[in-house]
């Protein structure tokens, strides 16, 4: 027999799967690990967490799996993606990791895009903001604000290449996060060499991994001290991942012209294959071969989705999903005039305004804990569609949705993600579409499958489906309207302490 491990290391936890050649989770754990916040939207992790938990989440989900450790042939991952990691040459963090959704480095996305370079074609067609999320910002931060880090750096590179390093002893950085996040483009002669040279950091190439490997290519197979760690033969073939949510798109079955991802979590991220570029403002892309070689990817997404919920816990005393839902759903959509604006943590497209804030309008006594519940899900929505009008606007649009992640799990939301959008919505069998994605890209890697779409057709298995409702369709269209008129309301009315 032959099992495959996978990791989807997300932004509160690791967790580990057990995968067979059906697209079978036999065996999972999750480990959480710490996120330290602070002022001036900083968001950091330990990187020692992330391999402590990678080995801990494996020998569980193996345990779990109840299959023989010898039996694994080969492991893939996916990780959030342009969370920010400065090595040493013994890959040792030289100083907590700018995970993604640190958004410091918001001035150095300015300067990123004032220098105008063609490798901004990927923001908009170079007409749009840069995000502070991205890589080139949060080095250039590092080496404005930190220069005996960024000097004494041997590697600046992503979360998904510290744990390769750990488990292969190799420096190799996927296409995946390259393509989406480093402004390298695969189409147009690889590194932003220009790029880097107008912002005085040629350094950076020396410092990225030279070796970039596309998702399911073979990076090298387990070191010793790997191998003894997790409990495996030293035989198991590492098999290149990528960024969650693209590796996702695996997952989710999402791979021809046409077709539409979602993929939550504690963000949202929308993504839409095509044949041929496609840059245009508000939408981020097109990125050529970051997932499916001779196809290229449009994306747009959102900063805090999830988060808003767990932020509603924490602020409330905890969350009980199934009440919630249940009273939720009583309710009439806009929650008797309630409107949120999903920007807690700045909006990523289609304004890239890092700055940008939450906002609750149309609160009142009467309102309850349920009624904010749904109407988060609603703001979200909106998000959702506002990123989809940029899509169309830009030449790009589907008839359905094939959504993954946390909130497919709850029926509610996804008719709001039905109604407000007014596409179908479709949930493979699997809604852990980062894991699945993995077990896709393993098993490829090993030689079972020629190629990642053979992969999907053996490995992913269709859902349930939710159809969108005309009456709420109609109603949320008047409601989407008001909430595009808050992000300038609001805008205007903070800007003064917009910092």
């Amino acid at each position: 027999m032959a099992y495959f491990l996978t990791a989807d290391g997300g932004t509160e936890s690791l967790r580990a799967r057990v995968y067979d050649l059906t697209g079978t989770c036999l065996g999972s754990a999750a480990v959480p690990y710490k996120t330290s916040f602070a002022a001036g939207a900083r968001a950091e992790q330990d990187p020692a967490d992330w391999w402590a938990n990678f080995v801990t989440a494996s020998r569980g989900a193996i345990a779990t799996a109840g299959v023989p450790p010898q039996e694994i042939v080969a492991i893939a991952y996916a990780t959030t993606c342009c969370t920010v990691v400065a090595l040493d040459r013994d890959g040792n963090a030289l100083r907590p990791a700018l995970i993604w959704m640190d958004v410091r480095s918001h001035k150095e996305a300015d300067a990123v895009l004032t220098t105008g370079d063609e490798a901004l074609c990927l923001n908009g067609g170079g007409k749009w903001p840069v995000s502070a999320e991205w890589m080139i910002p949060k080095s250039l931060w590092l080496k404005r604000n930190e220069p005996d880090v960024f000097g004494r750096a041997y590697r600046i590179c992503e979360y998904q290449d510290f744990i390769t390093y750990h488990l292969t002893g190799e420096w190799a950085a996927s296409l995946n996060n390259a393509g989406l996040r480093w402004h390298y483009r695969n189409d147009a002669g690889g590194t932003p060499a220009t790029l880097l040279q107008k912002l005085g950091l040629e350094a950076l190439m020396e410092k990225w991994p030279s070796r970039i490997a596309a998702p399911g290519k073979v990076i090298g197979t387990l070191t010793a001290k790997a191998a003894s760690e997790l409990g495996l033969s030293q035989s198991v073939k590492v098999v290149q991942g990528g960024a969650d949510a693209l590796i996702g798109m695996i997952g989710l079955g999402v791979a021809q012209p046409g077709q539409l991802a979602l993929i939550t979590g504690s963000s949202h991220l929308q993504f839409g294959i095509t044949e041929r570029p496609l840059n245009a403002p508000g939408v981020w892309g097109a990125y050529a071969d970051i997932v499916y070689p001779g196809r290229y990817v449009v994306e747009g997404g959102q900063t805090s989705t999830g988060s808003i919920l767990n932020w509603l816990g924490k602020l409330t005393g905890g969350l009980d999903y199934e009440e919630l839902n249940r009273k939720a759903a009583e309710l009439e959509p806009g929650c008797n005039g309630l409107l949120i604006q999903d920007h807690f943590q700045g909006n990523r497209t289609p304004y890239t305004d890092p700055l940008s804030r939450g906002a609750i309008l149309g609160l009142s006594l009467a309102h309850e804990k349920h009624h904010i519940f749904r109407a988060v899900m609603e703001g979200i929505g909106f998000g959702t569609r506002a990123i989809l009008d940029a899509f169309e606007r830009a030449g790009y649009s589907s008839t359905e949705m094939t959504v993954g992640g946390g909130a497919s799990a709850s029926d509610l939301w996804m008719q709001i993600h039905a109604d407000t959008s007014g596409l179908t919505v479709r949930i493979p069998a699997s809604p852990d579409a980062p894991s699945t994605g993995s077990a896709v890209l393993a098993a490829h890697g090993a030689g079972f499958f020629s190629s990642i779409d053979e992969g999907i057709a053996a490995m992913v298995h269709p859902g349930r489906t939710i159809d969108p409702v005309a009456a709420n369709v109609a109603r949320y269209e008047e409601i989407y309207q008001r909430y595009l008129a808050l992000y300038p309301a609001a805008r205007e009315v903070l800007d003064g302490s917009r910092h």
